[in-house]
């Protein structure tokens, strides 16, 4: 099992900048993000192929987050940009070895308002 553990969440107004990090106990071969918005079911923000940097987002979110990765550190982070209110969640970071993504964080708030 990989822990992950994430952080930078918080409260920021819409239009402002937000950075996620979230650092794994051990190597794997891709890291995500998701996120859970009161009274929906968890969805898919973005996500990172390790070795290769090769990224992905979700139509959402596409020219507004970059997800990247700190090597030496195990660490992969969000940068949020041009925040919506409709981005208000709570983000999960998620790990994955191959296959299905079995290894996730406890979350962290995000919050954006008016």
């Amino acid at each position: 099992q990989v822990q992950l553990v994430e952080s930078g969440g918080g409260l920021v107004q819409a239009g402002g900048s937000l950075r996620l990090s979230c650092t794994a106990s051990g190597s794997m071969h891709r890291m995500g993000w998701f996120r859970q918005a009161p009274g929906k079911e968890r969805e898919f923000v973005s996500s990172i192929i390790w070795s290769a940097g090769w990224r992905i987002y979700a139509d959402s979110v596409k020219g507004r987050f970059t997800i990247s990765r700190d090597t030496a550190k195990n660490t992969v982070y969000l940068q949020m940009n041009s925040l919506k209110l409709e981005d208000t969640a709570v983000y999960y970071c998620a790990a994955t070895r191959g296959g299905s993504w079995d290894d996730w964080g406890q979350g962290t708030q995000v919050t954006v308002s008016s």
